[in-house]
C-alpha cells in the first residue's frame, strides 16, 4: 500500500503564488508518472500536470508557463509551483502517484487527501 499525504494549499491572491507537495510512503518498486489534477466546485476533475520517471513533463494549456511539477531526488515527494495564480486556478488539487509494487506488478494508482487553493481577485 501506498500513503500520499499533501501540503500546502491555501488562500492567496491573484498574481500570487503557492507550492504544493505530495509525499509517499510505502512500497513502491517502480513510478510510472506522478500526477497533479484539480476540482473546481461543479466542474470535473482534470489534469493540470504530469512528471513521468523519465522526468518528462507535460501540462494542461491553461496552467503552461506558470506552474512547474518536479520531485525531490529520492522521488518520495512531488511538488506543483504555482505562480501568477488566477481565481480561475481555484479548486482542490490532489495528487496522484501510477506506481508498481514490483518487476511483474500491473500499475496502480494511488490518490492524495486533496488541499484546497483559493485565489481571491
Amino acid at each position: 500500500q501506498v500513503q500520499l499525504v499533501e501540503s500546502g494549499g491555501g488562500l492567496v491572491q491573484a498574481g500570487g503564488s503557492l507550492r504544493l507537495s505530495c509525499a509517499a510512503s510505502g512500497s513502491i518498486f517502480s513510478i510510472d508518472a506522478m500526477n497533479w489534477y484539480r476540482q473546481a466546485p461543479g466542474k470535473q476533475r482534470e489534469l493540470v500536470a504530469t512528471i513521468t520517471s523519465g522526468s518528462s513533463t507535460t501540462y494542461t494549456d491553461s496552467v503552461k508557463g506558470r506552474f512547474t511539477i518536479s520531485t525531490n531526488n529520492a522521488k518520495n515527494t512531488v511538488y506543483l509551483q504555482m505562480n501568477s495564480l488566477k481565481p480561475d486556478d481555484t479548486a482542490v488539487y490532489y495528487c496522484n502517484w501510477v506506481v508498481r509494487a514490483n518487476l511483474f506488478a500491473s500499475p496502480n494508482n494511488y490518490w492524495g487527501q486533496g488541499t484546497p487553493v483559493t485565489v481571491s481577485a
